[in-house]
């Protein structure tokens, strides 16, 4: 696999349940100062490009615009708790900063994803006017 993109922007993506409601009230301090101290290092490093958690309210929506499923998905473990927005050079940084979330010892799974230059559907419709034009220049 490429781990090299054009494009230094990587989404990672936080999947897991509210782990934290099983902590003591020491546990959730010991594991806010992790976590701050995790963003604030990533910050610093100018890394960060932006972070959100996210409610468990959703709603999927499929063909036609027609709501699929309506939440919250609270039992799902592949519910998406926040995401981080990062830059870095290469996407195995970007896996090794995954790494080091305190989250990881609690359950929580991170999804690291490039950001595309480009949207796909905008991709293939330049590759296929550049055919087109290369097929209209042939005739």
């Amino acid at each position: 696999m490429n781990t090299e993109t054009t494009n230094s922007e990587y989404l990672l993506l936080f999947h897991g349940t509210a782990w934290y409601e099983g902590l003591s009230a020491e546990q959730l301090q010991q594991a806010m100062n992790r976590f701050k101290a995790w963003f604030d290092r990533l910050s610093e490093q100018g890394v960060l490009k932006a972070a959100q958690p996210l409610v468990r309210e959703a709603r999927i929506v499929g063909q036609n615009g027609r709501v699929v499923a309506d939440g919250p998905f609270a039992e799902s473990k592949e519910a998406i708790g926040g995401y981080l927005l990062i830059a870095v050079n290469s996407f195995d940084e970007a896996v090794a900063i995954a790494k080091g979330c305190p989250g990881l010892e609690y359950g929580t799974q991170i999804e690291v994803r490039p950001v595309a230059d480009e949207c796909p559907m905008v991709q293939r419709a330049g590759q296929m006017m550049a055919q087109e034009q290369l097929a209209s220049a042939a005739k």
